[in-house]
């Protein structure tokens, strides 16, 4: 079976005034289909709202650009958390909670969403419901029933679901007031993956930071992990694969690099170059490696398990480390000298090499 693992960018779905929604089609991208995920960005220009949503996929929202206020209201609660949030913010974002965003900012405020849409509507792409606006959810409903759901005259509650004309994005103006984001309600809400503690941190390759259920709990409600990774000028990330039958979806945040995936039966099932704004799926099992360009290469990436666990098949917790030597030197069909040669090699690198000096 021929796979279609080429790198690609989102489609633009909608775009008003108060800014765009983009997201990757399924036809497009056929391995969103084939791994259940969906993937979108949310671009708002200044004073832009994206209206109250909930969604029909559990997910992890990462902050590409800029800065701002998110609202989450989470089920079976009255309260909502107001968080402000910054680039490099990472949150989970399970089922059945109500987000809606905003910029009160001249930047854009850009957010990347990647999720599993195994319980979704169709497959590989999200379904976002909106509370209000045109397309909002009670304006289905005959204005007998608004009224008695919200205790109105039919009158009342026909002019407050037809007030908003807009629909997904609108630009508020200026005189109107917006909740004050609370710095304490990020607590067990973000991980900002700039600022946290690194996981993997090799001098002159690269470093990264894992979203797991210690560090964000929230991520085990949602059922996906997922790391920042940096590497560095001409660096390589070692080959490797998700051991517990994960996908790997990859959005490259900045930089580009050569990227390089090898499935069944040792067959290359993609060499290509990437840069940022672009997407790419690793099936399950599948072995990646990429190699930076000059400037480095950043990725997000979300695996689909909530604490993944990778093999890596160079470097000195590679699983040839493992392997005893006699039973290398006949898999290799090679000589001790070569054996002892490819076994010297690596001792000290981990997961990124720096280039050769």
């Amino acid at each position: 079976m021929d796979l279609d693992l080429a790198p690609k960018q989102p489609r633009k779905a909608f775009s008003g005034d108060g800014g765009s929604y983009l997201s990757w089609s399924s036809d497009d991208l056929p391995m969103l289909r084939a791994g259940n995920i969906g993937a979108a960005k949310l671009v708002l220009s200044e004073r832009g709202l994206a209206l109250p949503t909930y969604s029909d996929s559990a997910k992890v929202a990462y902050v590409l650009q800029g800065s701002g206020t998110c609202g989450i209201s989470l089920p079976e609660t009255t309260k909502e958390k107001v968080l402000p949030i910054k680039e490099g913010d990472a949150i989970a974002l399970p089922f059945g909670v109500v987000t809606w965003w905003f910029n009160p900012n001249s930047t854009q405020l850009t957010v990347l969403f990647l999720g599993d849409t195994s319980k979704g509507h169709r497959t590989g792409e999200f379904t976002n419901f909106q509370i209000t606006g045109a397309k909002g959810i009670f304006t289905g409903f005959s204005n007998e029933f608004v009224g008695r759901a919200w205790d109105l005259s039919s009158e009342d509650a026909e002019k407050l679901v037809s007030c908003q004309k807009g629909s997904i994005i609108v630009k508020i103006p200026d005189s109107q007031a917006m909740p004050k984001p609370a710095e304490g309600d990020r607590k067990g809400m973000v991980l900002n993956c700039l600022e946290a503690p690194l996981d993997v941190d090799i001098k002159g390759g690269g470093c990264v930071v894992v979203l797991n259920t210690q560090n964000l709990p929230l991520v085990g409600q949602v059922g996906l992990g997922a790391d920042l990774v940096r590497i560095f000028g001409h660096s390589m990330c070692s080959p490797g694969f998700s051991c517990d039958s994960a996908y790997q979806v990859t959005y490259i945040v900045r930089g580009s690099g050569r990227v390089q995936v090898v499935g069944i039966d040792g067959k290359r099932v993609l060499e290509t170059h990437v840069e940022g704004g672009y997407l790419f799926i690793v099936p399950r099992f599948f072995v990646v490696s990429k190699i930076a360009d000059e400037d480095g290469m950043e990725w997000f990436s979300i695996i689909t398990t909530p604490n993944p666990v990778f093999t890596h098949l160079a470097g000195k917790t590679s699983v040839w480390k493992a392997i005893s030597p006699e039973v290398l030197q006949a898999s290799f069909n090679t000589s001790p000298e070569m054996e002892q040669l490819f076994r010297s090699k690596r001792t000290s690198d981990e997961i990124f090499f720096p280039p050769s000096k």
